[in-house]
């Protein structure tokens, strides 16, 4: 499968002027069959909310879910990336996974108290959301989620080694100052689930943080299989190889040695 993270500068509260922008990056990167954009990629990283959040309509659709839907349709792809919603007065930092024939969406679980992510937004369920797309078994995660190695641990579906997933999603607003630590929970994260990880990290500025991104495509031994060069908007393009992963799980199949308990 062929992805394509999109390591980009968010125009504040601007969904219309950044949906332009990355209708654009699209474009000059057709034919990938994922495209994964940052955190809050429509209007920033805006721990208050009101009046910047995206109203959802009497569907439950708001004008980046609408785009979304329009780009995977006429690119035939998957979009992916998480939007700050308001729904029914409560508001969401919600990751949409778009694909011509549906919509899965997560709310983000684990909100930011460090930053007051958790004051003004309601966490999501601890529920695990997973998506297969051509033939790909994708977790969907949200920044901070990359702390909490219990949440996502991946886990064996029967008695043959058929593990729950075989790649997870980041998308991230993750400032500049602790991307040194993005870049080793990512690993950490790809080698102890034997899955691929896909990170999409923000560059720019904000009205409360710097950041340069960290975009990467990791593979499940935590080798970097694709990387944006920090500081750069751009769009950086790589493979998940289920073949070559299917070996390595069959080759070193440590996932059966896993602590049996369940969240």
């Amino acid at each position: 499968m062929k992805v394509t993270l999109l390591q980009r500068d968010i125009l504040w509260a601007d969904p219309k002027g950044n949906a332009k922008l990355n209708e654009k990056l699209i474009k000059e990167n057709l034919g990938s069959d994922l495209y994964l954009l940052p955190e809050m990629f429509s209007t920033g990283f805006a721990t208050t909310p009101d009046g910047i959040a995206e109203k959802l309509d009497n569907e439950g659709e708001c004008f980046t879910l609408k785009w979304m839907k329009k780009q995977a349709k006429e690119s035939n792809c998957a979009i992916c990336g998480s939007v700050a919603v308001e729904e029914k007065g409560k508001f969401y930092n919600r990751l949409y996974f778009v694909t011509p024939d549906g919509c899965w969406q997560y709310d983000k679980h684990h909100l930011f108290t460090y930053g007051g992510e958790n004051k003004r937004y309601t966490a999501g369920e601890d529920k695990r959301v997973i998506v297969e797309w051509r033939g790909v078994k994708i977790l969907l995660q949200v920044c901070y989620d990359v702390r909490f190695p219990v949440f996502v641990r991946n886990r064996l579906l029967d008695e043959g080694y058929n593990p729950e997933y075989d790649a997870i999603i980041y998308v991230a607003s993750w400032p500049a100052t602790r991307v040194p630590v993005w870049r080793k929970l990512l690993p950490a994260r790809a080698i102890e689930n034997q899955c691929y990880i896909m990170a999409v990290n923000r560059v720019g500025e904000d009205p409360a943080c710097r950041y340069i991104g960290g975009t990467m495509l990791i593979d499940a031994m935590g080798n970097s299989v694709a990387e944006a060069e920090e500081g750069t908007e751009c769009a950086v393009n790589g493979e998940i190889d289920m073949e070559s992963l299917a070996k390595f799980r069959s080759k070193f199949p440590v996932l059966k040695d896993a602590d049996k308990f369940q969240l």
